[in-house]
């Protein structure tokens, strides 16, 4: 299988030369960060304009993009934030790409553990946003639930570790598995074991809560992260497309509109 996906991929890279792989090289950029944002969307603007006519090479073109893209703004000043945001920004762009591509169950595996390899190794990290979004890019529950099953051993040991620091950068992309994969009791069950509640991981707490349909336990779950760390907008956003989802639109509005907004 693993051979299979890497013809397939192959085939669109011997096909298509991307513009972006010559500038997107180990340190390619300097401190400063506005010549990377601009390439940045030049990548993403070639990558887009090639899935209008084949997006299973636009799919492959994304993963190599993201592959490259930490090593290459490495050494780029991240303190003004905006390179980070042009990162993301890209992420959120290029995930859609990636996952409505119609490829064969071996190349998606391989598209997978390539991305998850560029995750690991993002020592800075530019793309560890990412894992937010593992649950869309294995497409399917199947898929999903196998991912989570690799990792959810590794998440259960950090989240039953009481010393500080413990940390695995797959944690989201656990949780995100979960969540796509429908298993929303376990997702509840392994973030009890945490003692202290962090937004960017509990919130998939609020989404397995909302999955099971009780809308309200999410919103008083989502409120009670709220009130021991802060987090107030992102947790007003969440509050408020969880209840828009359930058509309680003006509690949605009334409760939470301003502040997410």
């Amino acid at each position: 299988k693993r051979s299979a996906a890497k013809s397939q991929s192959a085939s669109g890279t011997d096909r298509h030369k991307w513009e972006f792989k010559k500038r997107f090289r180990k340190g390619a950029f300097g401190w400063r960060s506005q010549p990377a944002i601009s390439r940045i969307r030049e990548a993403v603007s070639e990558i887009k304009k090639v899935a209008r006519k084949d997006s299973v090479l636009a799919g492959e073109g994304a993963v190599t993009f993201i592959e490259r893209l930490s090593p290459a703004i490495e050494k780029v000043d991240g303190s003004s934030g905006s390179i980070g945001s042009a990162v993301n920004k890209a992420i959120k762009d290029l995930v859609p790409i990636i996952a409505a591509a119609p490829a064969d169950n071996a190349t998606r595996e391989d598209w997978l553990n390539r991305l998850f390899k560029a995750h690991e190794e993002d020592n800075m990290p530019y793309i560890e946003s990412l894992g937010d979004y593992w649950g869309e890019l294995c497409t399917t529950p199947e898929l999903a639930s196998k991912w989570a099953d690799e990792l959810i051993g590794i998440v259960r040991l950090c989240f039953s570790d009481k010393s500080p620091g413990a940390f695995f950068h797959g944690t989201t992309a656990c949780l995100s598995a979960l969540l796509k994969a429908g298993r929303n009791d376990e997702i509840l069950t392994l973030l009890a074991l945490k003692r202290n509640k962090f937004w960017h991981y509990h919130q998939y707490g609020a989404q397995a809560l909302a999955g099971q349909g009780k809308i309200s336990e999410a919103i008083n779950y989502a409120q009670d992260c709220a009130n021991q760390h802060g987090e107030h907008w992102q947790i007003a956003s969440t509050c408020e497309q969880l209840l828009l989802d359930a058509g309680r639109i003006e509690e949605a509005y009334t409760q939470y509109a301003i502040e997410a907004n």
